[in-house]
């Protein structure tokens, strides 16, 4: 294709955008690239009015590339980042030693890279710090900080949606990466002094993007120091397998402990009845939706019994 001069003026072209779509997908695919005419803003915006089902296909291939970063490259040379996605772009060159942190978008890159190959898995390791150029601080020491990227990075994605709705038609991977943006760094808080409830806490309240969310925390680790790359590697493989332990261990045991129909008759001035029977049931529910922790000591469920009493119908 010739390439246009510097004062040529090219017509808007959805077909112009596709190409640059399409050369990013097979550079993330093949590892190879050519020189193209670069599409502008313009034709990005015929493409989504178009064909928006096409342009997120091709997008779905450049970060499920077996090279996403050199396919990323070529989207941030065609405009495509600027045009689509100006969250992602506005990492380019953000740190770069300049403020004594790595530079976000070479991270981001290598994220994306090392995350597994599944499509939510990908996306998120896209946006997940597209809120640190909005969060960073820097404290008299000259340390950085990015505190609350995670949030304000949710808040952004979600305008980011709902100017280009590429993501809003496929509503549960939405959901998904929006919810991992949210919680990316919690698995990397972990700490081996973490009680049993913790883990069971927190592998409850991650749900179904559990695997997912360990995954991203997997693929967030890009420091070149070997032991500390090591070492936050082996923490998270450390949290996946407590949560293993944990869930065959529940699924052996019974949710509630031994005696907490007594202990409930005690608090309550009760005596056997069906009722009791009603509430162990009920209590259960509530574990089972994640309202009161499994495997806890009888005055847990006590204390929930009490402050719940008309719903177990001792109101």
């Amino acid at each position: 294709m010739p390439m246009a001069t510097p004062h040529e003026v090219l017509p808007p072209s959805a077909d112009r955008a596709m190409d640059a779509l399409a050369l990013a997908a097979f550079a993330a695919e093949t590892g190879q690239t050519k020189s193209i005419v670069p599409a502008t803003a313009i034709d990005f915006d015929a493409a989504l009015k178009l064909d928006p089902v096409k342009v997120r296909s091709l997008l779905d291939r450049v970060v499920m590339g077996q090279d996403p970063e050199l396919g990323l490259d070529v989207l941030l040379e065609q405009n495509a980042l600027r045009a689509l996605f100006p969250e992602v772009e506005a990492m380019v060159g953000f740190g770069d030693g300049e403020w004594r942190h790595k530079d976000v978008w070479k991270h981001t890159k290598q994220v994306v890279r090392q995350a597994v190959p599944r499509l939510e898995v990908r996306w998120a390791s896209l946006f997940h710090d597209i809120g640190k150029v909005k969060t960073r601080s820097i404290t008299p020491d000259g340390k950085v900080h990015f505190f609350g990227h995670a949030e304000v990075g949710t808040r952004m994605f979600d305008r980011l949606d709902r100017r280009v709705r590429l993501f809003s038609p496929d509503a549960a991977l939405k959901e998904t990466v929006r919810f991992l943006i949210l919680h990316h760094l919690r698995a990397n808080q972990y700490e081996p002094s973490w009680t049993d409830s913790a883990v069971r806490r927190f592998a409850r309240e991650l749900g179904a993007h559990l695997d997912d969310l360990i995954c991203l925390a997997q693929a967030d680790i890009t420091t070149k120091r070997p032991e500390k790359k090591r070492k936050g590697l082996s923490q998270i493989a450390e949290l996946a397998e407590r949560i293993r332990i944990l869930a065959e261990e529940d699924a052996k045991v019974p949710p509630l402990p031994s005696g907490v129909g007594d202990a409930i008759m005690t608090a309550f001035s009760l005596k056997p009845s069906r009722l009791i029977g009603e509430i162990k049931r009920a209590l259960e529910e509530a574990v089972a939706a994640g309202e009161v922790p499994s495997h806890e000591a009888c005055e847990v469920y006590v204390e929930f019994v009490r402050a719940n009493k008309e719903r177990f119908g001792l109101g």
